[in-house]
């Protein structure tokens, strides 16, 4: 899994300002040009306007729809872009942090990666971006530098994790499924189908969730229903199960959707992967002191106006710097 998809992955609050669960000391003091610093490492307001242009175009856009050109009232579609800005700066910036305490460095075959990506990302960028963000060729190719690196690290902390996951692991179930949390009323549900009417006309006369018919892995139900869904052989129906607040009944639709068991075995490698990747990560965001300049940030205002379009700037990244 590349470091994209972690950054996804891992929690980042940012009330209150945080990293992983250690808050971000709040300050006025930083340089005006300086938007955080972590340790002795300061990220620059040219490079998170990288990648608020970036991100205001890939999240400005739904449907083909401009959003940025509709007004919503309020100021939530902004404060999203900087917020999902922020989060990854930061963590990106950890991440090279624990990188160069790990002693984990670029080749030169794979600095030559940056470079070509750099160059084609700054060709690709108007007069206007280039003067919205400041930035040179040289500019972009230390930020994708900084990008590559934290991949790295995410691959060399993971590149131990088993990817053997067997197919009763990763199974993947489709069953209706039928909850309410009155007891009589479970006893009517269990009596209705010990008499044989159809489970689907009973579910949709009691079921309290929000669906019926549902597909389910290993951890998606209570462990009392796991235990006897992944019994049952297609077709067959559950007695009453007792879980939680409430009481279950599972008709097996198909035990076993081979297509989904193994797009689930992926799953489960990324869920190992991250608790690998957070052990370490977790502790380290413990030991690093950190500064947030607030009134640089809070006054950044994005440019909706049309003039900046670029979006390209991960898309690239991952073209030339995708294996790294």
């Amino acid at each position: 899994m590349g470091m994209t998809a972690c950054v996804c992955a891992l929690s980042m609050a940012l009330t209150g300002c945080q990293i992983g669960n250690k808050d971000i000391v709040v300050s006025g003091t930083l340089s005006s040009r300086q938007v955080f610093t972590l340790d002795k490492s300061a990220c620059s307001l040219k490079e998170a306007k990288v990648y608020l242009a970036n991100y205001q175009n890939i999240y400005g856009t739904a449907y083909t729809i401009d959003l940025w050109q509709h007004d919503f009232g309020d100021a939530s579609l902004l404060d999203y872009v900087k917020d999902i800005t922020l989060e990854e700066l930061t963590r990106v910036y950890t991440m090279d942090l624990l990188a160069q305490s790990q002693e984990v460095t670029l080749s030169e075959d794979e600095t030559a990666k940056v470079a070509e990506a750099a160059k084609e990302y700054y060709a690709s960028l108007s007069e206007d971006e280039t003067a919205y963000m400041d930035v040179a060729e040289a500019d972009i190719a230390e930020y994708y530098t900084h990008y590559a690196l934290a991949q790295k690290l995410y691959h060399s902390l993971t590149n131990g994790v088993n990817e053997e996951v067997s197919d009763d692991e990763a199974r993947v179930m489709e069953i209706m499924q039928i909850y309410v949390t009155d007891e009589d009323r479970a006893h009517e549900v269990e009596q209705k189908l010990a008499q044989g009417d159809d489970f689907a006309s009973v579910a949709n006369n009691y079921n309290e969730l929000s669906a019926i018919q549902v597909t389910v892995s290993r951890d998606d139900l209570p462990d009392e229903v796991e235990e006897v869904a992944f019994q049952l052989d297609d077709n067959a129906v559950s007695g009453m199960i007792a879980a939680g607040n409430g009481y279950y009944f599972i008709k097996c639709l198909n035990k076993y959707n081979e297509e989904l068991t193994e797009a689930n075995k992926s799953n489960i490698v990324e869920k190992r992967e991250k608790e690998a990747f957070d052990d370490v990560y977790n502790e380290f965001v413990a030991s690093l002191s950190s500064r947030l300049n607030t009134d640089l940030w809070d006054g950044i205002e994005l440019t909706t106006d049309g003039s900046i379009q670029t979006n390209s700037f991960f898309a690239v990244f991952e073209k030339y710097c995708g294996e790294i």
